[in-house]
């Protein structure tokens, strides 16, 4: 058994610049991934990739264990670009080069640190134990839930619940999750049926138990640091 794991950190952040080597609680913010991924492989085989389009990334992750020839292409360095297409260009360039046929793809996700070892070992189990599974992805309980009191544009033009269903309170509907994207693992099946999003008729969700979101406006990236720096996570990152 032979496990990818992707780190993906383009260049050019513009709701955070600069955010993927940007310090946070001691180290670059892609150092959080790196660390994981590195004491993900001492209990597994597989190799680590960094898909980047900036040398200076390239630098930073240099630094913390993380060298890589591989050049994110430019068509998929884009606020557009989606992140299947970058997997699946970085899971072939690795192939190529290692020689070798990987069984799964882990991809830990920059932006979205607040994962431990642990989480991403129950996952990456619960995903074998699955035959017909082709991926999972982890989540966290969502605040709000479209069965009480999310709400939608009807064709009248009036508003009403999204989904349908005769509920009282919140916590007697069914239970809904945020992606929080701080994990996806990808067994071999999944690309080679050239699956086009990370959501598919066979996915599995992983639901964290502690806190867990992904940094998209500088707001976010202070919060995080905040709770870091003060020890208020309410769990211990591992490392």
């Amino acid at each position: 058994m032979s496990i990818l794991i992707t780190i993906c950190a383009r260049g050019g952040s513009k709701g955070i610049p600069g955010k993927n080597i940007k310090p946070i609680h001691g180290r670059p913010l892609i150092g959080h991934s790196i660390k994981v991924a590195q004491q993900f492989l001492e209990k597994h085989d597989g190799v680590m990739e960094l898909s980047t389009d900036s040398a200076e990334i390239k630098d930073v992750a240099r630094t913390l264990g993380l060298d890589t020839e591989y050049t994110r292409p430019a068509k998929l360095a884009t606020d557009t670009a989606g992140k299947i297409e970058v997997l699946y260009h970085v899971w072939k360039y690795a192939e190529k080069k290692y020689k070798r046929k990987f069984d799964y793809l882990l991809d830990l996700d920059v932006s979205a640190p607040l994962r431990t070892l642990d989480d991403v070992l129950q996952a990456f189990t619960m995903l074998q134990k699955d035959k017909k599974a082709l991926n999972i992805f982890s989540v966290s309980k969502a605040h709000r839930n479209p069965y009480f009191n999310m709400v939608e544009q009807k064709a009248n033009g009036y508003f009403g619940v999204i989904k349908k269903g005769d509920f009282k309170t919140r916590q007697q509907s069914p239970a809904v999750y945020d992606m929080n994207a701080s994990f996806y693992i990808y067994k071999r099946a999944f690309f080679e049926k050239e699956s086009k999003s990370a959501i598919t008729n066979r996915s599995l969700v992983f639901a964290m138990k502690h806190m867990c979101f992904d940094l998209d406006e500088p707001v976010d990236f202070l919060y995080m640091s905040w709770l870091m720096e003060n020890k208020l996570l309410g769990f211990d990152l591992g490392y």
